[in-house]
């Protein structure tokens, strides 16, 4: 395990909040914003692990400090010490959690192992693709603690992993300047290759998006499959193929996968072949989604809609409704009468409703008669802490279109 340079001090600085903005602390909220300190001690550096305390001077929490609108990242509500120990706990109370759901083991090999709030290590990310654990930090204070978390993570799983690759280039604040680079901390592998539910898929951790597969579909996937047979199926972003995969599993006449990355069509065609070789029935186009809608002639009874967050923050909110609205209009012109669509949006800003709105919007617009066949969200595997319902990201909407 490779030694960090960044020694945390163990008497911890403190933050102290104004008057009256301990409420959402008491409410077991993960986040501390910037506009409910009063002050922070002169000392205190990004990714420092700080004591809150209230206007009054009582313990509030515990956290990692950060510059930004989201200043502190609640670790715990008990004053205690962020070592080895608080590290093994909660990394252990993750695996139980995924254990007591059955997701670990059996024919899929596929699963999110840490969901940061979710599993109360807010900031923290980490994937499990066989025996590779794929870790992500989104806080610099997860980012400090990195080769800590890495242990605790070897000490939990045992035999169950081989190696971890950490994967945060990306995903830590640019204004840090903290010069991360992806790298394995423990041990490494050449092996790419997972199984999530008996179908395997080369996994691009290396340079794909997020750990390199969406995970969180896995589900969904899954009910896509169930629809499959004798369809002609449209995946639009396909990235990895993940739905198309399942679709052909499921019997589909034909597939149809599209993406704009050159990069996300090649590993889409390997995984195809990687579970299917030589079939014919699949069909690969690197092409913008809109334009492929616009510019295609062939209708199809089966589609699928997964585009990247068209809403990344609040000032977004209105265009990327907008984008929702205009993307499935698009899908309901080309979808037979009969067909059937599968919508999502990954978009955190855009709740359950204002989605649902878009898709109602796009109906009207189009004319055609739709029917609510399932609402979507991310597996258990994601799970949603009560206490931040902010975690709650991904919606979906299964259509039954006339």
């Amino acid at each position: 395990m490779k030694q960090t340079t960044n020694r945390r001090n163990k008497m911890y600085k403190t933050v102290y909040l104004k008057k009256g903005k301990e409420e959402s602390l008491h409410r077991f909220h993960s986040w501390i914003f910037s506009g409910a300190i009063a002050q922070v001690d002169p000392q205190i550096k990004e990714g420092d692990t700080v004591r809150v305390l209230t206007a009054a001077g009582n313990f509030i929490a515990l956290g990692h400090y950060q510059i930004g609108s989201i200043a502190v990242r609640v670790l715990s509500f008990d004053d205690r010490e962020i070592g080895s120990d608080f590290w093994r706990e909660r990394i252990s109370s993750a695996l139980n959690m995924r254990l007591a759901i059955g997701i670990v083991g059996n024919s899929n090999e596929t699963y999110r192992f840490i969901h940061g709030e979710g599993d109360m290590l807010p900031g923290l990310v980490a994937d499990i693709y066989g025996k590779t654990c794929v870790m992500q930090a989104h806080s610099v204070g997860m980012h400090v603690c990195r080769n800590e978390i890495a242990q605790a993570i070897v000490d939990v799983m045992g035999e169950k992993l081989s190696c971890i690759y950490y994967k945060s280039e990306t995903t830590l604040p640019f204004k840090a300047g903290l010069g991360q680079e992806n790298e394995f901390i423990y041990n490494q592998t050449d092996d790419d290759i997972a199984t999530e539910n008996g179908l395997q898929f080369h996994i691009d951790w290396l340079k794909g998006q997020k750990t390199g597969f969406f995970i969180d579909q896995r589900e969904n996937r899954r009910l896509l499959e169930h629809y499959a047979k004798g369809k002609t199926v449209l995946n639009m972003f396909c990235y990895t193929g993940g739905f198309s995969v399942y679709a052909m599993r499921g019997g589909a006449e034909l597939v149809h996968s599209v993406d704009s990355s050159a990069k996300a069509i090649d590993l889409t065609d390997r995984n195809v072949e990687l579970n299917f070789p030589s079939d014919k029935r699949h069909e690969s186009f690197c092409e913008d989604a809109f334009h492929f809608l616009k510019n295609h002639n062939r209708d199809y009874n089966l589609m699928v809609l997964d585009p990247p967050a068209f809403a990344k923050h609040r000032n977004a909110l209105k265009n990327g409704l907008r984008g929702y609205i205009r993307l499935n209009a698009k899908a309901f012109e080309r979808i037979q009468s009969g067909g059937i669509v599968f919508t999502f949006s990954c978009s955190q800003v855009v709740s359950k409703e204002q989605f649902r709105q878009a898709i109602f919007t796009a109906a009207a617009q189009t004319k055609r008669k739709v029917r609510i066949l399932h609402q979507l969200h991310q597996p258990a595997d994601h799970p949603v802490n009560i206490y931040h319902p902010e975690g709650e990201y991904l919606k979906g909407l299964v259509l039954y279109v006339e």
